[in-house]
C-alpha cells in the first residue's frame, strides 16, 4: 500500500479550500493546506468583506442628508479616506486570524508558501523548493482579476484589488465593465463623493438580471448623478505627464479621470499551477474540468469554487466543500446543488433576487405571471428621497409555482436571503397569498400583490 505525506493537500486557502482543510482535519484526517498569500481568499481579502465595508461608508452622506426629514440637525461633516482603509485592514487582519485559528484548531497543517503540482501525487512547496505528498488534493485557488491586457494602457489601470489599497481617493474615476463589481464600485465611489463614470459595451448594465431590475437600478443610478455610457467600450488608455487618465472610445469619446478601473470579468487562478504535469483537464478559459462531485479527470485529484468557473460566489465554495467531505471522508456522495441559489448586489439601491428572471421564464413556460410593484418606501416619505423600490415575483402559470423573485431597494440582499429558502421549498403563489403581511414594512408587499400586473403567453403580453 502506498504511504503519503498527508490524507489530503489544499492548495488555496480561501472559503472553499479552508473548509475543506479544517473540516477533513477535524475527522482525524493529516491535512496540510497552502496559500501563497492571505488566508480568507477573494472575499474576505480582497472581494465581498472589504466591499461590503465600503458600502456602508458610501452610504453616510445620505443618511446624514435624510436625517434633516425627521428632525435631526447634522453639523458639517468630512470624510477620511485613510481613516477608511486602517479601519477595514484591520477587520481584514482578525477575520484572517479566524481563519488560521479555525485550521489550527482543527490540526490542519498550514503553509504560507505557494504550492505547484509536480505529479498526480506530488506537490512542490515553492518557499523551500521542497516536495510532499497527498492521497487526495484539492485546487481551491479560486479566481483572478481579468487585468485586459491587450487593451493599449491597461499598465495605467486598476482592478478591484487595487481599488482597496488606493493611497489616495481619487477625484473622478472612469470604471468598465456592467456585472456586480463595476456596478458596486460606481456606487462605492460616487457615494464617497468621487465623480462616476460607468462604461459598459451592453445595451443594459447587469446583462444576467431580470429587466426591471437593471433599469431600476440604471435609473437609479443616474439620478444619483453617475453617468452611464451604455454600448461603448475603452479602446486605449493613455497617462498625461501630470499623471491623468484619459480614456479613448470605440464610439469616439474621450474620458478623463484620476484612476480608471477594469471591472471586466474574473478568470479562473490556474496559471503556473503545474496542471499539465497532473494531467487535470481545463478548458479554454482555463476553469479545472469536473464533475457533478467535484472530481477532476484524475480521480483523487479535486476542484472547488471559482476556479471551476461554476458559479463564483463565496457560499457556493463552502457548500461544494461540504459536499466534498461528506462524498470522500462519510461515505456519504453528495453533489453540490447549484439550483436556486440567491444572490445580492449590493449597489446602491440593491438588488437581491433568487430564481428565474421574467425573461427566462418566458422561454422555459408557455405562460407566466408577473406580479410586480413600485412604490416610494416609508422612510422616503419624510426624507424626501425620491428612490423607489421595486417587488416582482415571476409565477407559472399552470401549477402557480414561484419560479423568480426579485426586489431593487433598501435591504433587498436580506430579503432574498430568505426567499431562497422559500423558493427552494417549492413555494406557490398560493402560499404567498396565505402569508400574514408585517406591517408597516417594504417586504410585506411581496405577500399583498394578489392579482398579476400581467401575463405573458407564448412570449406575448398580455395586460391582466
Amino acid at each position: 500500500m502506498t504511504s503519503y505525506d498527508y490524507d489530503l493537500f489544499v492548495i488555496g486557502g480561501g472559503s472553499g479550500g479552508v473548509r475543506s482543510g479544517r473540516l477533513a482535519a477535524s475527522i482525524g484526517k493529516k491535512v496540510a493546506i497552502a496559500e501563497e498569500y492571505r488566508f480568507g481568499g477573494t472575499c474576505v481579502i480582497r472581494g465581498c468583506v472589504p466591499k461590503k465595508l465600503f458600502v456602508y461608508a458610501s452610504q453616510y452622506h445620505e443618511h446624514f442628508e435624510d436625517a434633516a426629514g425627521y428632525g435631526w440637525t447634522v453639523g458639517e461633516s468630512s470624510f477620511n479616506w485613510k481613516a477608511l482603509i486602517e479601519a477595514k485592514d484591520k477587520e481584514i487582519a482578525r477575520l484572517e486570524g479566524l481563519y488560521r485559528r479555525g485550521l489550527e484548531n482543527a490540526g490542519a497543517e498550514i503553509l504560507d508558501t505557494r504550492a505547484e503540482l509536480v505529479d498526480a501525487h506530488t506537490i512542490r512547496l515553492v518557499k523551500t523548493d521542497t516536495t510532499v505528498t497527498a492521497e487526495r488534493i484539492v485546487i481551491a485557488t479560486g479566481g483572478t482579476a481579468n487585468p485586459h491586457a491587450s487593451l493599449p494602457g491597461s499598465e495605467f489601470c486598476i482592478t478591484s484589488n487595487e481599488a482597496f489599497h488606493l493611497e489616495e481617493l481619487p477625484k473622478s474615476i472612469l470604471i468598465a465593465g456592467g456585472g456586480y463589481i463595476a456596478v458596486e464600485f460606481a456606487n462605492i465611489f460616487h457615494g464617497l463623493g468621487v465623480d462616476t463614470t460607468l462604461i459598459y459595451r451592453g445595451q443594459e448594465i447587469l446583462s444576467r438580471f431580470d429587466r426591471d431590475m437593471r433599469e431600476g437600478l440604471h435609473k437609479a443610478m443616474v439620478d444619483k448623478g453617475i453617468r452611464i455610457m451604455l454600448t461603448d467600450v475603452i479602446e486605449e488608455v493613455t497617462k498625461s505627464p501630470a499623471g491623468g487618465l484619459t480614456a479613448r472610445t470605440k464610439a469616439g469619446a474621450s474620458v478623463s479621470a484620476d484612476q480608471i478601473m477594469l471591472a471586466l470579468g474574473r478568470d479562473p487562478n490556474t496559471a503556473g499551477l503545474g496542471l499539465e504535469k497532473a494531467g487535470v483537464e481545463v478548458d479554454a478559459r482555463g476553469a479545472i474540468v469536473v464533475d457533478a462531485y467535484s472530481r477532476t479527470n484524475v480521480p483523487h485529484i479535486f476542484a472547488l469554487g471559482d476556479v471551476t468557473d461554476r458559479v463564483q460566489l463565496t457560499p457556493v465554495a463552502i457548500h461544494e466543500a461540504m459536499c466534498f467531505i461528506e462524498t470522500e471522508f462519510k461515505n456519504n456522495p453528495t453533489a453540490p446543488d447549484h439550483d436556486l441559489i440567491a444572490t445580492a448586489v449590493f449597489s446602491q439601491p440593491e438588488i437581491g433576487t433568487v430564481g428565474l428572471s421574467e425573461e427566462e421564464a418566458c422561454k422555459r413556460f408557455n405562460e407566466i405571471e408577473v406580479y410586480r410593484a413600485e412604490f416610494r418606501p416609508m422612510k422616503a416619505t419624510l426624507s424626501g428621497r425620491a428612490e423607489k423600490m421595486i417587488m416582482k415575483l415571476v409565477v407559472n402559470a399552470a401549477d402557480r409555482k414561484v419560479l423568480g423573485a426579485h426586489i431593487l431597494g433598501h435591504d433587498a440582499g436580506e430579503m432574498a436571503q430568505l426567499l431562497g429558502i422559500s423558493l427552494k421549498a417549492g413555494v406557490t403563489k398560493g402560499d404567498f397569498d396565505r402569508t400574514m403581511a408585517v406591517h408597516p414594512t417594504a417586504a410585506e408587499e411581496l405577500v399583498t400583490m394578489y392579482k398579476p400586473s400581467y401575463r405573458v403567453k407564448g412570449g406575448e403580453r398580455i395586460n391582466a
